[in-house]
């Protein structure tokens, strides 16, 4: 019985090496194929997996955890399919824009081997405290805001670095995932994800898309567009970011772990 062979890449995104970043599988496809496959590669793969079509500078991308489809923007999938664009097919754009519902998603080439990663900037506003929330987080916010994350600020770094989530409860919370942040010790701010909505517990790298909503609001709470933000968590990473008018560029890197075939 014949089958059919489909490239595959695991691209760790916002890593300068090996087992660091956010580890992606990424898909390349000639056209659209069925959700459902998408769904259970995702699932066979036990990590986010991006699938894209397009060439010449222009794709349309969607992204998949092995629990569901990701609504929205997923940054480290988007980043890891700009790399096997950038670096395994034949596409010399300086400049790839991936078209979403939300937007627009450019990767911009680097001469350095890196990418400024382009994304919209996202205005959070104030909401009201869920009722509860001091037992839901194990601690007291001092701001909770809410765009396409609800985000609870806290008090310093320390407080971000020892969160202990309850992730049943998390799941109660409003809009798509959480994000914990505070202003840093030797960085301008730091933070934390958690997306228990899409199947998973806290994100292991740096969450691009969290930025989108971060940046704006410490940009305007220190007073100034350029930044250095820390993910705190386990293969978490440091980067230069900046507001530039109604965008957010991240300065990253991604790095391949490893190529190969899947039977289909």
């Amino acid at each position: 019985m014949s089958k059919t062979t489909q490239t595959i890449f695991h691209i760790n995104a916002f890593a300068t090496r090996s087992f660091a970043g956010n580890p992606a599988s990424v898909f390349p496809l000639d056209s659209w194929v069925d959700d459902k496959l998408m769904q259970m590669m995702a699932a066979e793969t036990g990590m986010t997996c991006a699938f894209f079509v397009g060439q010449d500078g222009h794709y349309e991308i969607r992204w998949f955890t092995p629990a569901t489809e990701i609504k929205g923007i997923c940054g480290h999938g988007t980043l890891a399919a700009a790399y096997v664009i950038a670096n395994e097919l034949e596409d010399s754009s300086q400049e790839l824009t991936f078209h979403v519902d939300s937007g627009k998603l450019k990767v911009r080439r680097q001469t350095d081997g890196g990418f400024i990663f382009d994304l919209p900037a996202l205005n959070p506003r104030s909401m009201t405290e869920p009722p509860g929330i001091e037992e839901v987080l194990g601690c007291q916010p001092e701001e909770v805001l809410g765009d396409l994350d609800i985000i609870f600020v806290l008090s310093c770094e320390r407080a971000v670095r020892e969160f202990v989530p309850n992730l049943d409860r998390l799941v109660e919370l409003p809009l798509r995932a959480v994000i914990v942040t505070a202003p840093g010790d030797s960085v301008d701010f730091v933070s934390r994800w958690f997306g228990p909505k899409h199947g998973d517990g806290e994100d292991v790298g740096f969450t691009g898309s969290a930025h989108c909503s971060l940046v704006p609001y410490w940009s305007s709470r220190l007073g100034k567009t350029k930044l250095t933000a820390s993910q705190l968590s386990p293969r978490g990473a440091t980067l230069d970011c900046q507001l530039h008018r109604d965008r957010v560029l991240l300065s990253c890197f991604a790095m391949k772990y490893m190529q190969g075939q899947v039977f289909l």
